[in-house]
């Protein structure tokens, strides 16, 4: 029967971590996932388990406080004109918008999205996007 050590067992959190972050595109689970092949690394050089939960909770904090805004402000400058190509568009309702939550279809894609003055917007109508924050779209109705 095969035994796993300790850096395979980190290597596959880090993975794990990583595989998150591709579904939560929010810079917090990668830098988790960076701290945990930093582990893997102080378990392959033997280092007790004490002091691979150490570096990896010394790793993680430094990760989140200096590289996180990095690759967050790296995300914004790589295609600014991304997200303002859909300010002030036209974009069909394909789930119910209300302030909390929605879904609405632009140019092929879907957003999330919410409603700008918290009014509910149904299903099949049309709304402008006004503003957005991240990957969610603040729409009004069309009038």
């Amino acid at each position: 029967m095969a035994v796993l050590h300790l850096w395979q067992v980190w290597c596959s959190a880090g993975v794990i971590f990583c595989v998150i972050e591709m579904f939560t595109p929010a810079m917090f689970f990668l830098n988790l996932g960076f701290a945990c092949f930093v582990a893997a690394v102080a378990a392959a050089m033997g280092l007790a388990a004490i002091y691979q939960v150490i570096t990896f909770a010394i790793f993680s904090a430094i990760f989140l406080i200096w590289l996180r805004p990095l690759l967050i402000k790296k995300r914004k400058s790589d295609n600014p004109e991304t997200v303002e190509m859909y300010i002030g568009k036209t974009a069909n309702v394909i789930e119910t918008v209300d302030a909390n939550n929605g879904r609405i279809a632009v140019f092929g894609e879907e957003w999330q999205a919410k409603s700008l003055n918290g009014e509910v917007i149904e299903k099949g109508q049309q709304v402008k996007i006004i503003k957005n924050d991240s990957i969610v779209m603040f729409v009004v109705p069309v009038e």
